[in-house]
C-alpha cells in the first residue's frame, strides 16, 4: 500500500508535465497503479526510474485530456504522498525528464494542484 501511495507522488510530478486535454477524470486507483513502479527511484532506493516507471507514467499521460484530469491527479498524488514516508522531492523532479516527458512547470511535492492549467 505504501509503495502504491508513493507511486501517487511520483506521479505528481508526471501529471504536471501533463499538457493535453480530455473529458473524464483520471481515477486515483488507476495513478496509483501507473505510479507503483516509481517508488524505488522516488525514494532513493534506485539510481534511475525503472522502465516500468516510465512506460506507466507515459500511459497516465495519454490518458489525460483535460485540466480538471491534470488537478485530480495531483490531488491523488498529494494526498498518497502524506501517506508514505521516503518521497523525496529532488528525485521527483527527475522523473519527467529521465523519462522523457515534457513539463511545463516544476514538478514539486508542493506543488498547489489548483493552480494547474
Amino acid at each position: 500500500m505504501k509503495n502504491i501511495i508513493f507511486s501517487v507522488a511520483v506521479l505528481l510530478s508526471f501529471l504536471f508535465f501533463l499538457a493535453s486535454t480530455s473529458e473524464a477524470a483520471v481515477p486515483c486507483g488507476t495513478v496509483d497503479m501507473k505510479a507503483a513502479a516509481c517508488v524505488g527511484y522516488a525514494t532513493g532506493k534506485e539510481p534511475k526510474p525503472s522502465p516500468a516507471c516510465c512506460s506507466g507514467l507515459q500511459q497516465l499521460a495519454g490518458t489525460v485530456k483535460t485540466v480538471d484530469d491534470k488537478k485530480n491527479i495531483c490531488r491523488c498524488l498529494k494526498n498518497g504522498v502524506k501517506a508514505f514516508v521516503g518521497v523525496q522531492d529532488k528525485f521527483l523532479s527527475q522523473i519527467p525528464a529521465v523519462c522523457n516527458i515534457k513539463v511545463g512547470f516544476p514538478v514539486s511535492l508542493n506543488t498547489n494542484c489548483e493552480t494547474i492549467h
